[in-house]
């Protein structure tokens, strides 16, 4: 690899840093037969770590394993179909008699899944071909307790199924499946915590004491350093922990935001030098720069109401008492419902995040891009 900071997607064990005692707590929890709620602050790594613990000798080769990203999904339907395929694309590597196991019982779509010229089976399954949902929902999970192995199912950003306006009765129902599903074991990640909290500890929701939780936080500037620096010597060069700090200060640690910068940090870095602190500012403007015209558009395209709130939190970088009168009058913003309302529509993009009544913007540099331009 040409550069060690990845910044899409995890890579493998020797690009990805620390993480050892939550790799371990997921395996030994998950091994011994407990379901997991890892709740974390968006961008600072969960996703990786998921792929991470997949990737572990025990897990792997003693588990069908099955990662379901269910950001995107917006209904039951899209819920079972990101679930069916992702499925079926994990089982299609292992051959012909563990694919066909998992097809044997899908009859509701089984006519839905085409097959390529190898007579290899493609999901090409619609939203509209799912015409009866519960029912493809209930052959999944007959696959999963009657397969072949033991299965580990990972379901990503998994606050999402609380906006399904056609299931609104979706928790109750996953919480039968799974609590009768005695050959899977489950893995529900969520970045939104206030409502993952909310479907795990409130003991009016199903899902109630039935998981172990694990609060994923930033990894530590130390381990960090250790890291980046091993990987900066592995390609010749050196970089000063200064630096390294000064990147993780900037961002609060955020996984997401340091591996950008230290992208950019190395690939600015000659063959046998140094990255020093100096070269961190520099390095958050060259990202801002490829930045501009994607940010500049977005902002325009905001609302009016929306645009002042937005530009007001990015001003504040961590936002509280937001309908207070101090902050009104500092940012001349309109009434408290016009900021309720803006901030409302903002948290519905994912423009903004919100941890125990402070706000700041999803994307840290793009708030950097607001103080330096808007």
């Amino acid at each position: 690899m040409d550069n060690p900071f990845v910044t899409k997607g995890y890579a493998g064990a020797e690009y990805f840093c620390d993480r050892v005692q939550e790799t371990q707590q997921l395996v030994e929890l998950t091994t011994n037969g407990n379901n997991v709620a890892l709740i974390s602050p968006r961008r600072v790594g969960k996703t990786d770590l998921i792929r991470h613990y997949l990737s572990q000798p025990e897990i792997k080769d003693r588990y069908y394993t099955f990662y379901i990203d269910i950001y995107a999904t917006a209904s039951i339907r899209d819920f079972v179909n990101a679930f069916g395929r992702a499925i079926l694309e994990e089982l299609k590597p292992k051959g012909k008699v563990v694919w066909e196991g998992f097809l044997s019982v899908l009859r509701s779509l089984k006519s839905n899944v085409s097959y390529d010229i190898n007579n290899i089976p493609t999901w090409s399954v619609a939203l509209g071909d799912i015409e009866h949902p519960e029912t493809t929902l209930d052959e999944i999970f007959y696959y999963l307790s009657h397969a072949d192995r033991p299965c580990i199912v990972a379901f990503d950003e998994f606050q999402q199924i609380v906006s399904y306006a056609d299931a609104p009765s979706i928790e109750a129902t996953l919480r039968t499946y799974i609590q009768r599903c005695v050959n899977a074991t489950f893995i529900f990640a969520g970045s939104k915590r206030h409502l993952m909290g909310e479907i795990f500890t409130s003991s009016a929701r199903p899902f109630y004491q039935s998981v172990m939780v694990i609060n994923l936080a930033p990894i530590s500037l130390d381990k960090y350093t250790e890291f980046a620096q091993k990987q900066f010597a592995n390609y010749g060069k050196q970089i000063e922990a200064e630096a390294v700090e000064e990147t993780y200060r900037r961002f609060d640690g955020i996984t997401s935001c340091n591996q950008r910068v230290l992208n950019v940090l190395f690939l600015k870095t000659p063959q046998g030098q140094t990255c020093s602190r100096e070269m961190v500012n520099n390095a958050i403007d060259y990202i801002l720069g490829l930045f501009h015209e994607t940010y500049a558009d977005l902002l325009e395209k905001l609302p009016n109401k929306q645009r002042e709130v937005f530009v007001a939190v990015a001003r504040e970088g961590k936002a509280k008492a937001i309908t207070g009168k101090a902050f009104i009058k500092k940012y001349h913003l309109q009434t408290v419902s016009v900021v309720n309302a803006a901030i409302r529509g903002l948290l519905e993009k994912d423009l903004i995040t919100e941890d125990k009544g402070t706000y700041s913007i999803y994307d840290p540099f793009f708030s950097l891009w607001i103080q330096q331009n808007a």
